[in-house]
């Protein structure tokens, strides 16, 4: 009787079985190009090309697109941040000239802006402090 030796798959691993089967199929249409750099992209990190997919949507790591949208949101948070330093030059011009700040209530509604721009922009680069 002769006994085999134990196989030990090589190349491309599967992920690992869920409890219930996994249902959809989500088909994704590529060109050439892009077909084969996923396919050598799957064969560097020896998995299958979905598991390449979806580990890489679902892995939280910033793409293209959500650096696009950042970089919008940046530009606004930019352009708002302008705007505040413009009225806070006016409260200070009107300051110099009438040796007074009676725009009281202007200037808690610019420092509101100030303090909700601060907030964005550290949501977005996440900075803690």
């Amino acid at each position: 009787m002769s006994v085999k030796p134990e196989r030990r798959h090589v190349g491309r691993s599967r992920r690992a079985r869920e409890p219930v089967a996994r249902p959809v199929v989500q088909k994704v249409k590529l060109t050439e190009t892009e077909r084969e750099q996923l396919r050598a992209k799957a064969a560097e990190l020896e998995v299958s090309v979905p598991r390449l997919m979806v580990e890489s949507a679902l892995s939280g790591v910033e793409t293209p697109t959500d650096r696009r949208r950042m970089i919008a949101e940046l530009f606004e948070v930019r352009r708002l941040l302008a705007t505040v330093a413009n009225n806070v030059n006016q409260l200070a011009r009107a300051a110099n000239i009438s040796g007074q700040v009676d725009a009281g209530r202007r200037l808690e509604a610019t420092l509101g802006e100030v303090d909700e721009l601060i907030g964005r922009v550290r949501e977005l680069t996440g900075a803690r402090r």
